[in-house]
């Protein structure tokens, strides 16, 4: 259990720095009114591939670390690093008990159900970022920073938040389902649920 936990932590950082650079380097950033912007980015892919694998706290936490860290070195983007680190988290802890708590991914061995429930959880996670990034940049946009642009670019986000949304959905499945026999034959196959996933 110990050599785990270890394990969990380890390729958590290695995700952190994953969805890091994937969120930085591989985005289409889109400028808005008032010094603003929004991207079109895989981010979330990488948060959503994390839970899938490690479990949602372990997944959340990587997705929000990296992401956060790109934020704060962003000087657009660096006042919504709390947010971001909120959100991400979440994305983790969504799809993370919709894949392990409910779905049980990790000890089914028919790969439709596994590609249906991964389908669901991966959907679960990022429909929530779906309604709640644009809502609650909106909120902190308006009433924290004071942009009076926020109405403005509020379109704006909830669009490229529903594109991010379906390509992270995608990608992340497809990634998950393709690693999935390499997971298990290199030891990195993680049984979550029953307790597991917050230990």
């Amino acid at each position: 259990m110990k050599n785990e936990k270890i394990q969990k932590l380890a390729i958590t950082g290695v995700f952190a720095a994953l969805s890091y650079v994937v969120f930085t380097f591989l985005q289409f950033k889109i400028p808005l009114p008032g010094g603003d912007a929004t991207s079109i980015h895989l981010g979330n892919a990488v948060c959503v591939l994390g839970a899938l694998i490690l479990g949602g706290f372990w997944g959340g936490l990587a997705g929000a670390i990296g992401m956060t860290i790109g934020d704060l070195l962003d000087p657009i983007y660096i006042v919504y690093a709390p947010k971001t680190f909120v959100l991400k988290l979440c994305i983790g802890l969504i799809t993370g008990l919709i894949a392990h708590r409910l779905g049980h991914i990790t000890f089914l061995n028919d790969k439709k159900k596994i590609a249906r429930q991964v389908t669901a959880a991966a959907l679960g996670g990022l429909l929530f970022n779906t309604v709640f990034d644009p809502l609650v940049g909106y909120v902190y946009k308006l009433f924290i920073l004071g942009k009076p642009a926020a109405e403005v670019t509020l379109a704006w986000n909830v669009a490229s938040t529903a594109i991010n949304t379906v390509l992270s959905t995608i990608v992340s499945v497809a990634v998950y389902m393709a690693l999935l026999p390499a997971l298990k034959k290199s030891g990195f196959f993680f049984r979550i649920g029953k307790g597991e996933e917050l230990q």
